[in-house]
């Protein structure tokens, strides 16, 4: 029997708890996700993907979500090209709010348009991080407000760390 594998893209700049909501209700559908760590050409990026896969790595160990159901892998380049080097048509993203259904539509309509079996399948968070972004997180942080009810532990550590040195 065919595996189901579906890729959850991502800039995962920080990785949230709203994150690791979408990877652990995405577990009980598919066999695999591969949780993929994309260059954002449109954004600057508070950590290298090299510390977000470490993030990424370190946080799933930790946490009580089955990891040997989880890829973690990082791309540059169009997601469909990616999707079919994995083998796979399937595509897992959050949707927060109505705000993001304009893009994250678009952004399925390109994708589709390009490879036309691609399946794009959307979860909404649960209400408590309904209101939840990296960018929100990071916002936060820089001003060294708390963030520790939206990021796991070591995520803490890494932004407080990543601050300290940006501030010199």
């Amino acid at each position: 029997m065919k595996k189901k594998i579906a890729v959850y893209p991502g800039s995962f700049d920080p990785l949230t708890y709203g994150h690791m909501d979408v990877i652990q209700r995405s577990l009980k559908i598919f066999d695999r996700v591969v949780v993929s760590i994309f260059i954002n050409s449109n954004k600057k990026s508070l950590f290298s993907v090299e510390e977000r896969c470490d993030i990424l790595k370190k946080v799933l160990l930790q946490s009580a979500i089955n990891r040997k159901s989880i890829e973690i892998d990082c791309f540059d380049g169009l997601l469909v090209d990616y999707l079919k080097e994995k083998k796979t048509d399937i595509v897992i993203r959050g949707l927060r709010a109505i705000s993001d259904l304009e893009y994250e539509f678009q952004y399925a309509a390109s994708n589709r348009t390009l490879y036309p079996d691609i399946e794009t399948i959307f979860f909404m968070p649960r209400q408590r991080y309904s209101y939840l972004s990296s960018s929100v997180v990071r916002e936060i942080a820089y001003f060294n407000g708390d963030v520790s009810k939206m990021v796991p532990p070591y995520v803490v550590k890494k932004i407080k760390e990543k601050f300290k040195q940006l501030k010199g």
